[in-house]
């Protein structure tokens, strides 16, 4: 079994001997689709790997194998639904925004706080009312700090980081501080 789903050092690209079998390669990687719906570790490697299904190489075969051998230690793993009278709803996000070191802090806040805009939305459609907050962790202090006050930014940065600040002065969204652990 491996430890992690995806290996942190090895970036996938177009390169490599195409795979011999097409088939195998989709049928896994539409399972580990499908196994996403309640293993949310497994989603940014699964991505990964399905972004090559029409020309899969071997070291997404390898990186494929490696999130099966994960799974295979991690069977106990698994999104757990129970009633519960809390019904408040919560994000976390990594500052280290899928290895990109030029881009850490605001994308990974700004694409949490649009999903849970989503679901937000999503709950209203079905007559519910989420009258609280989302609660949204980050790692990052920076990040965290500019979701709430202005600062000059570049232009990429500058429009998710308002879409989060308007968020959270409308009150849809709290941006709150977590310990990272690694």
């Amino acid at each position: 079994p491996s430890r992690t789903p995806v290996d942190s050092e090895a970036k996938l690209g177009p390169d490599g001997v195409p795979v011999e079998d097409h088939t195998l390669y989709r049928s896994l990687a539409e399972g580990l689709q499908y196994l996403t719906f309640t293993r949310l570790d497994l989603f940014y490697a699964v991505w990964q790997i399905c972004l090559y299904m029409h020309d899969p190489r071997e070291p997404h075969f390898a990186a494929l194998k490696r999130i099966l051998r994960y799974v295979q230690g991690t069977v106990d793993l698994g999104l757990h639904l129970y009633a519960s009278a809390t019904t408040s709803l919560i994000g976390y996000t990594d500052a280290d925004w899928a290895g990109r070191p030029s881009t850490r802090r605001i994308p990974g806040v700004a694409n949490v706080v649009a999903e849970t805009a989503w679901v937000r939305n999503f709950l209203r459609e079905l007559h519910y009312v989420h009258m609280t907050a989302t609660l949204v962790y980050c790692d990052n202090v920076s990040a965290v700090y500019m979701s709430t006050n202005p600062v000059q930014w570049t232009k990429h940065i500058e429009i998710d980081i308002h879409f989060v600040r308007n968020m959270v002065k409308v009150g849809h969204v709290r941006v709150l501080h977590v310990p990272s652990r690694f």
